[in-house]
């Protein structure tokens, strides 16, 4: 049976309007982003926001990822789908857009929709950057949840939650009924996955572990191990799906490579790291919290 198609294009997707990228620092909606060249690469560019490391895109290069964590992503998801694979996908968070870039340069027939609540960074992303166009791929302006729930069924194969207020995701994002419309939007065989940053104590990674780990059936988790002992701040990504994950030594070795070397840990492990914490509800997550 064929898959469904992503539908057509909502009002507020953002339109190609190419520039360059424009040093800086810029006014948007959410406060202030500032646009910096990469000492280390003519054709690198660093983004953040309110003062925070957002994205690195290298304009030259889309299948370069400077952030360890999204070369974990990524790293999950191409071990689920090969490159022939005509890949759906939906991200939630879009900052300058590069793990949705390094998708369209590894997978030349993907579809992919990146949600921004940001309206006016979305506009100077999509102006600075060498993005591909629709439909390959959409640029969206609105609030994660509400698009993810107004998406059809089994319409993405892979859904990744990249979304922070600060340094925390908004609660309305965690919790165990997000994760519904999470799964009605997934095909059978989808592929959810989250960048968590926490704390030292791991109280939230264990919470959307447990979260996730009672939404899926096989889970996985990508961290450093210093991360992974609470020994520091940083990401933890947390995979969900109803089907296993690879079991080949392929997806472990890759992970060990680059600067920050990461342990993958499988289901049996994931809802060890769990325990007993509480899956996540959205009576402790009102929905006026707004991501940024």
């Amino acid at each position: 049976m064929g898959r469904k198609r992503p539908g057509k294009a909502a009002p507020n997707e953002v339109p190609d309007a190419g520039t360059g990228p424009v040093p800086g620092r810029h006014e948007i909606d959410t406060g202030t982003c500032e646009l910096l060249p990469d000492q280390y690469s003519s054709t690198g560019w660093l983004l953040k926001i309110n003062g925070v490391h957002s994205s690195h895109i290298d304009l030259a290069n889309p299948r370069e990822l400077d952030f360890e964590y999204m070369r974990w992503i990524a790293a999950v998801v191409e071990s689920r789908f090969p490159e022939e694979t005509r890949l759906r996908a939906l991200h939630l968070g879009g900052g300058a857009c590069s793990l949705a870039r390094y998708f369209a340069a590894v997978y030349p027939e993907a579809r992919q929709v990146v949600v921004e609540l940001d309206g006016k960074l979305a506009e100077l992303v999509r102006g600075w950057f060498d993005l591909p166009r629709a439909p390959l791929m959409r640029l969206r302006v609105g609030e994660a949840r509400e698009v993810t729930e107004s998406l059809s069924e089994d319409s993405r194969d892979v859904l990744i939650r990249d979304v922070f207020a600060g340094d925390k995701t908004p609660l309305p994002l965690t919790s165990a009924e997000f994760l519904v419309h999470a799964k009605k939007v997934l095909a059978a065989d989808g592929l959810y996955v989250v960048n968590c940053g926490d704390s030292p104590d791991l109280r939230m990674a264990r919470r959307e572990a447990a979260t996730i780990a009672a939404a899926f059936s096989h889970t996985a988790i990508v961290a450093d191990p210093a991360m992974l002992k609470g020994r520091r701040y940083g990401n933890i990504i947390i995979a969900g799906s109803d089907v296993p994950f690879a079991q080949d030594a392929s997806l472990p070795r890759r992970l060990l490579g680059g600067a920050l070397p990461a342990q993958l840990w499988d289901d049996k492990l994931v809802r060890s790291f769990a325990g007993s914490s509480k899956v996540i509800h959205d009576a402790e997550a009102p929905r006026t919290v707004r991501p940024a």
